[in-house]
Order: structure tokens, then C-alpha cells, then sequence
């Protein structure tokens, strides 16, 4: 590029530099007239907008609060449903040994001890299901699921059907309302 147009790209520049800074000058002042105009605003038209502006914060405090509303509620529900969780989880172990205890009896020839161990495990259990608590139904060649089974060993499965599926449950899991509170601890054939 020469000189002569390297200087012809300058005034080019300026002058369009100059007729942006003469426009931006004139939108300025026509901000001003806005201005007078809205101080030019009656005094009915002020207090509507501001009426406005009100109900506008009205309304979405409004929803803030019902929206805090349903939150904690659907907490307090969630709270009520797992209030007992503490307890019921303490409990889980004499669930089974209970039925370790009626295992064993069951061997033994006195029938009366079996029944009467069976009468007091049956009321346990019932009771903790009117509480909310479910066992999880767990039984040999039920395919793993890693969301709900706690795997605890692979063995070689004992035939082509229950290879990736349980082999033998060791330990009952068992649910309160939608929650699994212990997870069925299993064996997986692999």
C-alpha cells in the first residue's frame, strides 16, 4: 500500500470516526427530551407505575413463599416417613437371628419351642412391617442388579443358568417405604 492511500485510509477513518461520535452526540441529547418527558409524567401515571412495581414484588414474594412451603413439606413428609429409620436398622440383626433361632429349632424334636419361636418372630416381623419396613425379595437365579444387591463373593457358577445371577443369598435386605435401608448381601456365579 502507498502513501497516498495509506493516507486516504486515515481521513476515511477519521471522518467516520467523527460522523459516529456527531450521532452517538445526537441519541444523547434525545435521551435528555426522554427524560424531561418522564419527569413530565403525571402524577396518576407515577403512582401506577409504582403500583406496578409493587405487585410485582408481591407476586413473586408470594411464590417464593409457597414454593417454601411445598419444600418443606414434602421434607416434613420425607422426615416422617424415615423417622423410625435409626431403630428399625438396629433391629434388622435380631431379624436374623430370629430366623437363624428357627433354623435351628426347627432341627430340634421339640415342637412346642419351634412354634413358640416362631409365634414371637412372626409378631416381630409383622410388627415392623406395619412400620413400614419390607424385605427384599431376593431368591437362587435372580439376575445382579448392582443397585439393590451387595455383592460379597463370585464363585464358578454350578451351571451355564446362573452364571452373572445369584447363587445363594447371605444376608435378607430389606426397604422402609421407597428407601433400602441394607442392600441383600449375595453370592454371583461367574
Amino acid at each position: 500500500m502507498s502513501n497516498e492511500n495509506k493516507t486516504e485510509a486515515m481521513e476515511d477513518d477519521f471522518l467516520n470516526n467523527t460522523e459516529s461520535q456527531e450521532r452517538e452526540q445526537d441519541d444523547s441529547f434525545a435521551g435528555n427530551e426522554d427524560i424531561e418527558k418522564g419527569e413530565e409524567l403525571s402524577l396518576e401515571e407515577q403512582l401506577q407505575e409504582d403500583l406496578n412495581k409493587e405487585k410485582d414484588k408481591f407476586l413473586r414474594l408470594f411464590a417464593e413463599f409457597e414454593n417454601y412451603k411445598r419444600r418443606t413439606s414434602k421434607e416434613r413428609m420425607d422426615l416422617f416417613k424415615t423417622a423410625g429409620q435409626e431403630v428399625i436398622v438396629s433391629l434388622l440383626p435380631v431379624i436374623d437371628d430370629f430366623d437363624r433361632a428357627l433354623k435351628e429349632v426347627s432341627k430340634s424334636e421339640d415342637r412346642e419351642m419351634f412354634k413358640g419361636v416362631e409365634l414371637i418372630s412372626n409378631k416381630f416381623k409383622e410388627t415392623l412391617k406395619n412400620k413400614g419396613l419390607q424385605e427384599i425379595e431376593v431368591n437362587q437365579g435372580d439376575a445382579f442388579d448392582a443397585e439393590i444387591h451387595d455383592a460379597i463373593t463370585q464363585i464358578p457358577a454350578p451351571s451355564k443358568k446362573l452364571k452373572g445371577k445369584v447363587v445363594d443369598v447371605v444376608e435378607k435386605g430389606f426397604k422402609l417405604g421407597d428407601k433400602i435401608i441394607r442392600h441383600p448381601k449375595v453370592v454371583v456365579g461367574n
